[in-house]
């Protein structure tokens, strides 16, 4: 950004109406992203927890703690010039869902697979209009190229911040129907999260956690749980 530096240089970060959204100025100087466009987000929700994060640093600055401005960054920098792209890779991922490869053996997992996954799947199916079949196994098998455009749909209508935010949510969990049962509310975002950990889950009650592994996917939680919320935030006010 044009006024991020190593030290914190400004007094106070509050959120502000603009013509087309909401903005966040420091000590009344506008931010701007990486690209040096200014930071317009379209809610009040976004701005005010865009100006808590930059109010909440001290001494030094440190991005690790500020997703809602990466966030915002990487939708006004990077998906609003690059939106179709992003849309398609993100779509693309229903054709090789985490949900329709399930494991052959053994029983207790292909069962806990079967007793968890298959109704989300069902969901996607009344819900989406997207029935997506399970397989055996890790070899690709192509999905019905009907269901795929439907959830493409879906996927290409969101707005460039909601993108952003669905982008997460797809890369972190590895299934774009979580992703979209988490943007329609069907599921919440820590039920998500369990739900795309199943296997991790299985195998630490096999064999016990893994300590740095179970830090790891903390991190990745909580980016998850970001996402969600960011998303949520970006729709339009009324």
């Amino acid at each position: 950004m044009s006024d991020w530096a190593a030290k914190r240089f400004w007094k106070e970060a509050k959120a502000v109406k603009a013509d087309d959204g909401y903005t966040v100025e420091l000590d009344g100087r506008s931010i701007r992203t990486p690209a040096k466009t200014l930071l317009l987000v379209p809610t009040l929700a976004l701005a005010e927890a865009i100006a808590q994060e930059w109010d909440a640093q001290e001494k030094k600055i440190d991005p690790a703690t500020m997703p809602v401005t990466r966030m915002a960054n990487s939708a006004l920098d990077k998906v609003a010039h690059q939106f179709s792209e992003v849309a398609n890779m993100l779509a693309a991922y229903g054709d090789s869902d985490l949900l329709c490869y399930r494991a052959i053996d053994p029983e207790s997992l292909v069962a806990r697979q079967s007793e968890q996954w298959d109704p989300i799947l069902d969901w996607a199916s009344d819900s989406l209009d997207a029935r997506l079949r399970p397989v055996a196994g890790i070899i690709h098998q192509p999905q019905d190229s009907d269901a795929l455009a439907r959830l493409s749909e879906r996927v290409h209508a969101l707005s460039d911040f909601e993108l952003a935010g669905f982008h997460d949510l797809v890369a972190i969990s590895g299934s774009l129907v979580l992703a979209l049962a988490v943007t329609s509310e069907r599921l919440s975002a820590d039920e998500a999260w369990q739900f795309s950990r199943l296997d991790e889950t299985w195998q630490a009650e096999q064999w016990g956690v893994d300590e740095e592994a179970s830090e790891l996917a903390e991190k990745k939680r909580i980016e998850f749980v970001n996402a969600a919320w960011f998303f949520h935030a970006s729709g339009r006010e009324t």
